[in-house]
């Protein structure tokens, strides 16, 4: 089962256009940088090359000091939302927040009067920062979603429709396997795991890329040999070429 890159916006388009169209729309989010997006597909995160440099750099560990905080933050936020509602985890962070906020202008604004100093707003530069979103920028997103949305889209209905009988099939083994996953954790918790994923998983391929890159390889061989003896057994598995006009 493979998911398209790409969707066509029309019966009429061929798949190579639609596929070129979204792969353009990806690539130019994050002013040219790869696309931010692609950090939801598990492929992208073992090529840092697909990731935003500024995420691949926090999930390959590049500098320890950022990377550290950020996978801690972000587990403590999902670990809170799994035990507490989000309404609490949302007021608990926000009142946490405002007192470091207070005791902060408090205790400069003492210490300004004990020195006789006029620095100023603590927070100037923050409060003076642009916070808002470039059209542009949103418009860009909102593009990069799309197209992977048309994409889900156009996959399932071949999936579904049982354009090939093959990839139907194991797109049924894999929900059927995913009753069972659903049983044994609930959403949160594959989300947990997928974060830990997220910042254990490309780092130990990129140590042990070798190695499991020939694993990885006899597996697939093995994959694609079974699915085409499959293949072969199965007549109406294949699909019938397309007359010419």
């Amino acid at each position: 089962m493979r998911m398209e890159p790409a969707c066509p916006m029309s019966p009429g388009k061929e798949k190579e256009d639609a596929t070129a169209v979204c792969k353009e729309s990806c690539f130019v989010v994050a002013n040219g940088n790869s696309c931010f997006w692609n950090i939801l597909d598990p492929y992208a995160w073992f090529n840092p090359d697909r990731l935003n440099p500024k995420v691949a750099a926090l999930i390959y560990w590049r500098d320890p000091k950022k990377s550290g905080p950020v996978f801690g933050c972000i587990l403590g936020v999902l670990l809170s939302l799994a035990y507490f509602s989000l309404i609490s985890v949302l007021a608990y962070l926000s009142l946490l927040i405002l007192t470091g906020t207070i005791a902060f202008r408090i205790h400069n604004t003492v210490l300004q009067a004990i020195q006789k100093t006029s620095d100023g707003h603590p927070f100037q530069n923050i409060l003076e920062m642009d916070l808002t979103l470039p059209a542009e920028k949103v418009h860009e997103v909102a593009d990069v979603a799309v197209a992977h949305l048309n994409a889900a889209v156009c996959e399932l209905r071949r999936l579904f429709l049982v354009e090939d009988f093959v990839d139907s099939l194991k797109f049924g083994v894999l929900l059927w396997c995913l009753t069972y996953v659903g049983s044994w954790f609930n959403g949160m918790t594959l989300i947990i795991i997928g974060v830990i994923a997220l910042f254990t998983l490309p780092k130990v391929y990129e140590t042990n890329k070798s190695q499991i890159d020939q694993n990885l390889a006899l597996v697939q061989s093995k994959i694609n040999e079974l699915t085409a003896k499959v293949k072969a057994a199965i007549p109406f598995g294949k699909k019938e070429p397309k007359k010419e006009e």
